[in-house]
């Protein structure tokens, strides 16, 4: 069994269904990254026999359910395995071409997929080249608006709460970022937008009127179907970028804050994906790419309200905000339609 999807900007082979991605019609004849999730095969039967060497350890945490977590490599680099306490691991080739992954003992192929599109493929991404923000991304007037901030700031809630509206989202948790030609786009994630229950309850008046991720999860999931919420369909050119700073309680919130271009750089250097995978050449490049976007893209810092009601009003300020400062054209075209 051959099955192809797009995600993130590659395209996938793999023999097994992933959950969470829509299965591509249409096979490429080179896919960029081939995925096995049946049994162990044998390059990585002889990958794990190499020397190995951990990288990188995570705790784990109690408040988001995320278990212990293990990067190790293999050989001189030449492999590379992500282990979870729970039993899922997957293991990744240098050039991040090939991926393997298998659940643990009482995991389900969901609880697989919740890991493989959320840090495994920002991981392949990592090893390909590719920067991308710890953010999410809705689409306005044909640009991608992209929100980023801290873990907890609110950026899945807000996209969703966009996508309600009837904003399409390009991608949540990782917004990958492809620079040609000195212009910037946003690639398309996957269809879905995960949402802890209080969030649903916030946006849907229930926390269980959307479905779980997986059952060993009480985190759910908006289906970017078309039906409630749409994916994009394309990838967009970078429009703008709000950072969500931490909640405040003062009345005249939510409210847009400027800052210098000196002071969103940090702050997006910072809300890169996985940046603790980076050599010092590689944080180099990432800098000076960086510095570039913020030279030719608006990024802005929004304040939200602490209290949660007022979700509203920040997504009537960003949408405001963000045609206001979309380039030229763009606004042009609004006020044609």
């Amino acid at each position: 069994m051959t099955l192809c999807y797009r995600t993130y900007g590659l395209n996938l082979s793999s023999d097994s269904p992933i959950p969470g991605l829509h299965e591509v019609p249409d096979c490429v004849s080179a896919p960029d990254v081939f995925v096995q999730l049946s049994e162990e095969p044998e390059w990585v039967q002889a990958a794990l026999q190499l020397p190995s060497l951990i990288l990188r350890r995570i705790a784990a945490s109690p408040e988001t359910q995320d278990p212990a977590f293990l990067l190790s490599s293999f050989g001189e680099g030449q492999f590379f395995q992500l282990a979870y306490s729970d039993g899922t691991r997957f293991v990744v080739n240098e050039a991040a071409t090939h991926i393997w992954g298998t659940v643990g003992e009482f995991q389900t192929t969901e609880d697989l997929s919740t890991y493989f599109l959320g840090p495994v493929m920002g991981f392949i991404l990592r090893r390909r080249g590719v920067t991308a923000l710890h953010a999410s991304a809705f689409s306005l007037d044909g640009r991608a608006i992209v929100l980023t901030g801290d873990a907890g700031a609110g950026k899945s809630t807000t996209a969703a709460a966009l996508g309600l509206r009837g904003m399409p989202v390009l991608c949540e948790d990782i917004a990958p970022i492809e620079e040609a030609d000195g212009n910037f786009t946003v690639e398309l994630g996957y269809p879905r937008i995960c949402l802890w229950p209080d969030s649903v309850e916030l946006l849907m008046g229930r926390p269980d009127a959307l479905p779980r991720i997986c059952p060993n999860w009480e985190k759910c999931y908006l289906p970017l179907d078309g039906v409630r919420a749409s994916l994009e369909t394309q990838k967009r050119p970078l429009g703008a970028i709000y950072i969500l700073t931490p909640r405040e309680t003062a009345a005249n919130l939510p409210r847009i804050d400027e800052a210098s271009i000196r002071e969103v750089l940090l702050d997006l250097v910072q809300n890169t994906y996985m940046n603790w995978r980076l050599d010092r050449e590689q944080r180099a490049a990432e800098f000076e790419l960086l510095s570039r976007l913020v030279s030719h893209v608006p990024v802005r810092r929004i304040v939200p309200h602490s209290d949660p009601s007022r979700i509203g009003a920040l997504c009537e300020l960003l949408v405001a905000d963000a045609r206001s400062v979309l380039p030229g054209k763009a606004r042009m075209a609004v006020a044609a339609g």
